[in-house]
C-alpha cells in the first residue's frame, strides 16, 4: 500500500498528469490526424477512439496488479510506452504506424493512470489530490491548444505534446515506491473488492455520463459554425474563455472541499450539466453558445474530481479508482461517435434533449451511491483533518 502522507504527492500528481493528457487532447488529436493524414473525419475520429478504449483496457488489465508489479516498476512502463508510441505516431507518415502509435501510447497512458488512481486513493484526502491533478493537466492542456496552431500544419504536434510530457515526468518516478506494503497478515492479491455492489453501479454509470459530455464535445465546433452562424475565430475564442472556466472550477472544487458532501456537487452538478448540454445543442447565436459551452466547461471538472474522489474512498488500494476511471473512458471514447450519429439522424437540438435525458437518469444512481460512500468515509475524513496536519492532498 502506498503510505498516507501529510504532504502532496506530486511524483502522483505529475503521472496523473501525464496519463490525462491525452483525453484532453483528443479533439485536437483527431483534427490533426484528419488534416494531416489520409483520412476522413470517421476514420480519424476512430484512431482516437482506438487510442481511449487501449488506455480503458490498460486500467481494466492493472487494476488489482499495481501492488504485486510495484508502483516505480509500472509508472516508467507507462511512460515509455507514452514515449515510444506517441512519438513514434508523431514521426511516422504511414497511417498503419501512426494508429500502432496511438494504440502503444494509449496503453502507457491507461497505465500511468492506474498508477497515479491507486496512490491516489492512499492518500489522506483523494479529493483534494484529485483538484490538483486535474488542475495541473487542465493548465497544461490549454497551453499546448495555444500553442500547437502557431506550430504549423501536421499531425505530429499534440502527440509529440503528449511523448514529452511523458518523458519529462520520468524522473520523478524515482520518488514512487519500489514495492508497496501489504497489510499484515493478508495477502493483498486475494483481497475482494469492497462494496461491491456501490462500486459497480458507479462503473456501470460512468460510461454513460462521459459519453454525453464527449458527445456534445465532439459536435461543439459544428454547432458554432453551422447553427449558431458563428466564424472560426469567434468559436476558438469561446472554447478559448472556457477552457480558462474550467481552471476556475477545479480550483473551485478544491477550495469546497467535503463541505457539501459528495452526493450534492455530483447529483446535482449533473442536473446542471444536463442543462447546459441542452442550450449548447440549441444555440443559434453567441450568446446561447458562450454561456452553454462556458458554463458547461466549469461544472464538468468539478463533478469529475468528487467522482474520482468518490471511487476512491471505496477501496484505499485504488482498486475501483482504477476500473471506474477506465469504464469512464469507454464513454469518452464512444462519446464523439455517439454526438456525430445523433446530430446526423436528429439535429443538434434533439442531441441535446437525449443526451440530457441519459444524464438525468443517472444522476440519481450516481448520488445514491455517493450518499451511502458518504455515511461510511466521511466522518473518518472529519476525524483526520482534526487530528493530522496536512497539506492539500493531490494525485489523481
Amino acid at each position: 500500500m502506498f503510505a498516507r502522507r501529510s504532504t502532496l504527492p506530486w511524483p502522483l500528481i505529475a503521472l496523473f498528469t501525464a496519463g490525462y493528457l491525452a483525453p484532453y487532447l483528443l479533439p485536437t488529436t483527431v483534427g490533426r490526424l484528419d488534416s494531416g493524414l489520409p483520412l476522413t473525419a470517421t476514420e480519424a475520429g476512430a484512431v482516437g477512439s482506438a487510442l481511449l478504449l487501449s488506455s480503458a483496457a490498460a486500467g481494466f488489465l492493472l487494476a488489482s496488479r499495481v501492488d504485486r508489479v510495484g508502483p516505480r516498476t509500472l509508472a516508467r512502463l507507462g511512460l515509455t510506452l507514452a514515449v515510444l508510441g506517441y512519438g513514434g505516431a508523431a514521426l511516422a507518415h504511414a497511417v498503419p504506424a501512426v494508429v500502432v502509435g496511438a494504440l502503444v501510447g494509449g496503453f502507457g497512458s491507461g497505465t500511468s493512470t492506474a498508477v497515479a488512481a491507486t496512490g491516489i486513493a492512499a492518500q489522506p484526502d483523494p479529493h483534494r489530490a484529485t483538484t490538483v491533478g486535474l488542475l495541473g493537466v487542465s493548465a497544461l492542456a490549454g497551453a499546448v491548444y495555444l500553442t500547437v496552431p502557431h506550430l504549423g500544419p501536421g499531425h505530429g504536434q499534440p502527440l509529440a505534446a503528449i511523448a514529452l510530457t511523458a518523458l519529462a515526468v520520468w524522473p520523478l518516478t524515482a520518488r514512487l515506491p519500489l514495492r508497496t506494503a501489504p497489510p499484515r497478515g493478508r495477502d493483498t492479491a486475494a483481497t475482494p473488492l469492497p462494496h461491491l455492489r456501490a462500486g459497480l453501479l458507479l462503473a456501470a454509470t460512468l460510461p454513460c455520463w462521459s459519453l454525453a459530455q464527449n458527445a456534445l464535445w465532439g459536435v461543439s465546433g459544428r454547432i458554432g459554425l453551422t447553427q449558431a452562424h458563428l466564424s472560426e475565430a469567434t468559436v476558438g475564442a469561446v472554447f478559448a474563455i472556457a477552457l480558462g472556466a474550467g481552471l476556475l472550477g477545479v480550483v473551485g472544487a478544491g477550495a469546497l472541499g467535503p463541505r457539501l458532501g459528495r452526493a450534492l456537487p455530483i447529483g446535482g452538478g449533473t442536473v446542471l450539466i444536463a442543462a447546459c448540454i441542452t442550450l449548447s445543442a440549441s444555440a443559434t447565436d453567441l450568446t446561447s453558445f458562450a454561456t452553454g459551452e462556458i458554463a458547461w466547461n466549469t461544472l464538468y471538472p468539478i463533478v469529475l474530481s468528487y467522482v474520482i474522489g468518490l471511487a476512491a474512498s471505496l477501496d484505499p488500494r485504488g482498486r475501483w479508482a482504477v476500473l471506474v476511471g477506465s469504464a469512464s473512458s469507454l464513454g469518452t471514447a464512444a462519446g464523439p461517435l455517439t454526438g456525430s450519429l445523433l446530430a446526423s439522424q436528429v439535429g443538434f437540438p434533439a442531441m441535446g434533449t437525449v443526451l440530457a435525458v441519459g444524464l438525468l437518469l443517472i444522476a440519481v444512481p450516481m448520488a445514491a451511491v455517493a450518499m451511502g460512500a458518504g455515511r461510511r468515509t466521511l466522518p473518518v475524513v472529519e476525524i483526520q483533518v482534526e487530528t493530522q496536519a496536512y497539506d492539500k492532498a493531490t494525485a489523481a
